[in-house]
């Protein structure tokens, strides 16, 4: 359940809405902004085909609707999320490297011709979108325009795909079906937590459920909007902005409506990537350097390793015992 203490605001006003269709240099600082004082924003008149989305969402619709037994013959099917610890609660999930060749060689099911047509088309829009918004925040900071980009641009780029279908708080994923008295009250579909790439590109269905963490304490109901994108800033955005960026904490909880399905690409680089803050972040704000540089391999097995709502990038920083940070990873 939510917490009463963790109070949520039902609008969303405060949560940037970046028009992708302005003059580039306003769009550019706009994104920066919202990259410093939320690390969340929403981008409308974007360059996705909605027709693109449309079919990804109504593949996704169907592969859902699958027996159970025939979803767990696909890879990267799962209930709930046995790769991470934590509150997860109640979530069906297909996770999808975003690899052509990976993608080529999967099946799935009788459907899988037209299934995978969906997935290659999109997963190719919001990279796109996702490295459209990279550049312009490059940009917006006065660094080369694909400094942030090209890490996920690479051929062997580690970004994934993950559907995720919340469903209604009513039922649980096994039929059984909660009591009258908790129907009612909003249960925890994917806990407090940042997201450890780069950057993540979302777009949802009509149903809300998505949260995200203000600054002041404030946990803010993001509205549903089809048309639109949700991006939030991921671990390693924090990193390499040397902290300017905010690596958002967001949740996700359902209730007896709706079920909620949603659509995430995360932006990652090959897993042999070095992170670390960029010496120009560091050089233009003249503050000390707050992170270490690590791999993409390293960062992910730690940040997997924990508690879904840590804080990751702690053991991280600079700051951090050399010994102590040696034996931590060690562990893994």
């Amino acid at each position: 359940m939510v917490k009463e203490s963790q109070k949520i605001v039902a609008v969303d006003q405060d949560i940037p809405v970046i028009d992708m269709s302005l003059e580039r240099s306003r769009v550019s600082m706009q994104i920066v902004k919202a990259c410093e004082t939320i690390g969340f924003f929403k981008v409308v008149n974007h360059a996705v085909d909605p027709d693109v989305t449309s079919r990804m969402e109504q593949e996704s619709i169907n592969f859902f609707a699958k027996p159970v037994l025939e979803k767990k013959s696909v890879f990267g099917y799962g209930l709930k999320d046995i790769g991470l610890k934590g509150d997860i609660g109640e979530v069906e999930y297909l996770l999808l490297h975003t690899n052509p060749l990976v993608l080529s060689q999967l099946s799935f099911g009788n459907d899988s011709t037209k299934f995978g047509s969906a997935v290659t088309c999109y997963v190719e829009a919001v990279k796109q979108l996702a490295c459209e918004i990279l550049d312009l925040t490059a940009e917006g900071l006065g660094l080369p325009p694909h400094t942030f980009s090209e890490l996920i641009r690479a051929v062997d780029s580690d970004s994934v795909l993950r559907l995720n279908h919340y469903p209604l708080s009513d039922q649980f994923l096994s039929g059984a079906k909660l009591s009258d008295m908790s129907v009612s009250l909003p249960r925890v579909g994917f806990g407090e937590h940042t997201d450890p790439q780069i950057l993540t590109v979302l777009r949802s269905n009509e149903v809300g459920g998505l949260q995200v963490a203000f600054p002041d304490g404030r946990w803010v109901s993001v509205s549903p909007d089809p048309s639109a994108f949700c991006v939030n800033v991921g671990d390693l955005l924090q990193v390499m902005t040397n902290g300017r960026f905010i690596s958002v904490r967001h949740r996700a909880v359902t209730t007896e409506h709706a079920s909620r399905l949603s659509m995430a690409y995360f932006a990652g680089p090959s897993v042999h990537t070095k992170i670390g803050p960029l010496p120009a972040i560091i050089t233009a704000a003249d503050q000390p350097r707050l992170y270490r540089t690590f791999t993409w391999d390293d960062y992910k097995k730690f940040a997997y390793s924990l508690r879904l709502g840590d804080n990751r990038l702690d053991i991280f920083r600079s700051c951090v015992d050399e010994h102590h940070d040696e034996l931590s990873l060690k562990r893994l």
